[in-house]
């Protein structure tokens, strides 16, 4: 198969409408071809006029962090050109950004997550290209999580750099599809095109991820496949005070992890209150002691998601919901302890992680609330995941 880049590069006609034209590129690490070339490596070697180019979340060459680790612009030493960082001090590009180039391609590798600052930051790029009269090509890419959908939707009012619309945590789009999304949802009148992919099937082998394709971090916690899957549900520590395994060498793999929690208890509650929320993976105990970040050099019990091999079955894997069950399982058995984690979350204040990373309130007041069910919790979701299916089937292309 051919992701969006390929095409581009050994395309001519793709090419074309480019000749004469400014070229910006927004890219990543992740941002490589099939022969591993770095895309702005690949596109100036095929004569694409570049001008410049843009970092987000983690910078072009993905080496920051964490959340609210900023990177600045620099100048590329080898081309000479502009690199502007969309996670520095601005998020969104400004006037002088978008006067850089013509054509701005966006060939970032998401993973599949409504949190997964890539999604916004392709939003902002759409509404500064229809402000400046700039078009946006997405070179697309494939969703490693597949098409399943999972979550309930971001309630208005909500929005943030992690929540840019009223989708589910696990939207089941490429790149190129939440572009359309975001094109007709927001009514942007900008010159947009996908470079579509050849050959990708969301719920072929893989499920998602070719298995002829290597995996390169699209961030430094995104280390392989596994971590993709589970993500829409672990993502969701970041906003407690649990570990989710940064610090480790299998970050965001892991349902939770604590000095002070006993993981088998919990996972006994877990198979005890919605078994059907565990199916589709495997759930092992597990001992981690992070060298930095929450918890570092302290040994943590916690359990680590294997959605991989033959413990994966991709119908039945819910990692938002198993997560979920995680809380729930510690609010029940550790009734006083401080789940959330009160700090500046993705430049948000005023509002609990938690609720930013889950575009409302909704999850944790089931989490504190003794009385909710997990049948409240599957009510919620399954609505608003039907409604999303609804909503998003004629931006599909795959």
């Amino acid at each position: 198969m051919k992701f969006g880049i390929d095409r581009l590069l050994c395309e001519p006609d793709l090419r074309k409408p480019l000749e004469g034209k400014r070229v910006a590129l927004v890219a990543h690490p992740a941002s490589v071809t099939s022969s591993l070339e770095h895309s702005l490596d690949a596109l100036i070697a095929a004569g694409v006029n570049v001008t410049s180019a843009f970092g987000p979340q983690h910078g072009l060459k993905g080496d920051k962090q964490d959340n609210m680790v900023e990177t600045g612009d620099e100048t590329d030493p080898t081309y000479n050109i502009p690199v502007f960082s969309l996670y520095g001090e601005v998020r969104r590009p400004t006037g002088q950004m978008m006067s850089s180039a013509d054509v701005f391609l966006f060939d970032l590798q998401d993973l599949g997550c409504r949190i997964y600052t890539f999604v916004t930051t392709l939003l902002y790029l759409l509404e500064e290209g229809a402000k400046h009269g700039k078009a946006v090509w997405v070179l697309d890419r494939p969703n490693p999580a597949g098409r399943p959908v999972e979550g309930t939707l971001l309630v208005p009012g909500q929005e943030s750099f992690v929540g840019a619309g009223p989708m589910p945590m696990r939207h089941g789009l490429t790149m190129g599809e939440m572009g359309h999304w975001f094109i007709d949802h927001f009514g942007l009148d900008v010159d947009y095109r996908v470079i579509g992919m050849d050959g990708w099937q969301p719920d072929g082998p893989g499920h998602g991820w070719p298995q002829d394709r290597i995996w390169i971090n699209p961030s430094p916690n995104a280390a392989n496949v596994n971590m993709a899957r589970a993500y829409a549900g672990t993502v969701m520590i970041e906003g407690a005070t649990l570990s989710e395994g940064r610090g480790t060498t299998r970050p965001l793999e892991v349902l939770f992890g604590a000095p002070d929690i006993d993981a088998g208890a919990v996972l006994a509650e877990m198979q005890r209150v919605a078994p059907a929320w565990l199916k589709g993976c495997a759930i092992r105990e597990c001992w981690f002691e992070p060298t930095f970040h929450k918890h570092a050099g302290q040994l943590c019990h916690g359990l680590m998601i294997h959605a991989e091999g033959p413990f994966y079955d991709h119908a039945q894997f819910r990692p938002w919901r198993l997560q979920a069950l995680a809380f729930k399982a510690i609010r029940t058995l550790y009734p006083d302890y401080e789940i959330w984690r009160d700090f500046p979350y993705e430049y948000e204040l005023d509002r609990l992680a938690i609720d930013v990373i889950n575009g409302g309130p909704a999850l944790r007041e089931w989490v504190d609330d003794p009385s909710a069910a997990p049948v409240d919790l599957d009510r919620m979701a399954t609505n608003d995941e039907t409604d999303w299916r609804d909503t998003v089937a004629s931006h599909l292309l795959y």
